[in-house]
């Protein structure tokens, strides 16, 4: 991770849950003593979870294909 992050200048997490005490948050922590770089979270942001169609809800919470690629590019200045 430490390298990827001196390589890349940059990381972008994605996980299906809060991103409270999450994968992010554990990138952000180790990264930030080691290698400061940028790091974006996508996930569950802090609200309270919900039921519904799988594909609904990871577009609600911005976990599709395309806001992936669109975070993505956004962090590279594309």
């Amino acid at each position: 991770m430490l390298r990827a992050a001196r390589d890349c200048g940059r990381i972008l997490t994605v996980e299906e849950h809060s991103v409270i005490g999450g994968l992010g948050e554990a990138v952000c922590a180790a990264v930030a003593e080691a290698c400061p770089v940028p790091v974006k979270r996508i996930g569950v942001m802090d609200e309270f979870g919900h039921s519904g169609p799988a594909g609904e809800l990871l577009k609600q919470f911005g976990l599709c294909a395309e806001n992936i690629a669109a975070q993505a590019k956004a962090m590279l200045g594309k």
